[in-house]
Formats: structure tokens, C-alpha cells, sequence
């Protein structure tokens, strides 16, 4: 039972720390999908986030067909919560199709980044940042919509 209580307090401290406008993200670096690492850093201006497949999904279909480095161009990078997928899936068949996109893909194997951002199931939270501070939050739940915004940002 204490496990239990120990667990939900957990749960509730993690919805209190949601992003406020103004907030300076941590830095945090992570591999890729061709295990090249990534830095969070303050040219970055677009942080999107998929914490499931779904999510993952809505990039893909929003980025098919651009060309490679479409979201360099726009200082937008792309993290995926891969820590819900069993590890032999992740090696034997997600990874070496992710190693077939155009774009960078930084996966979060271990959890560690990706519950920082509150980003729903089937969803994209997109964050704009300016200098490492949040401006902006959107969420994202059709490809479409999704690639109509990254196309407005100006490369």
C-alpha cells in the first residue's frame, strides 16, 4: 500500500512541474537512430515530442517526402520515447527502419528525458523555444496540421 501511495505522489509531482512560458529546459543530450549524439542547446528553436507510436506516426506521415535536413533547416529536432518498446523489436525492426528516414530522430531508450514533456498518447507536443526558453507549447493530433505548421516556420 505504501508502494502504491509512494507511486501516485510520484505521478501527481510530475503533472505539477508542467512548462511554463519564460522556463529555461535543461539541457539533455541523446543518441539518434544511427547512434549519433544531440545536444539540447539554445539554437534549437522546435522540440518535438512523441511519447508513443502513434505520436511517432503523425511526424513521420507530417515529414514524408521532404527533403533531407527539412527540419535542421528550421533548428527543429525530433525525440521519441522509445522506452515503452521491447528492446528486441527496437533492434531487430523499428531501428533499422528508422535508420531508412531523412531526418534525425533522437530516441529516449531509458525514459529519462521524454516524461519531462507533457505530451499526450497519440499526440506531438511541439515546444517553441527561443535561446532555451520555452515560448510556446502545441499539441498536434493530425499530420497534416503538423505539416502545415513546420512549413510556416521559415528555414
Amino acid at each position: 500500500m505504501k508502494a502504491a501511495a509512494l507511486l501516485l505522489l510520484c505521478l501527481l509531482s510530475t503533472a505539477v512541474l508542467a512548462l511554463e512560458p519564460g522556463e529555461r529546459l535543461a539541457p539533455w543530450t541523446l543518441l539518434d537512430q544511427h547512434d549519433a549524439p544531440y545536444t539540447l542547446n539554445d539554437e534549437t528553436r522546435i522540440l518535438l515530442v512523441a511519447r508513443d507510436m502513434d505520436g511517432a506516426k503523425l511526424v513521420n506521415a507530417a515529414l514524408e517526402g521532404k527533403p533531407k535536413g527539412y527540419l535542421d533547416e528550421r533548428h527543429a529536432v525530433f525525440l521519441a520515447d522509445i522506452s515503452r518498446m521491447p528492446s528486441v523489436i527496437a533492434t531487430l525492426f523499428a531501428l533499422p527502419k528508422m535508420r531508412d528516414y531523412n531526418y534525425r530522430i533522437l530516441l529516449d531508450h531509458d525514459a529519462r528525458i521524454a516524461p519531462r514533456y507533457p505530451a499526450g498518447e497519440g499526440e506531438v507536443l511541439w515546444l517553441q523555444l527561443e535561446d532555451g526558453r520555452l515560448v510556446e507549447q502545441k499539441v498536434f493530433k493530425e499530420a497534416v496540421a503538423l505539416e502545415q505548421a513546420l512549413a510556416a516556420e521559415q528555414p
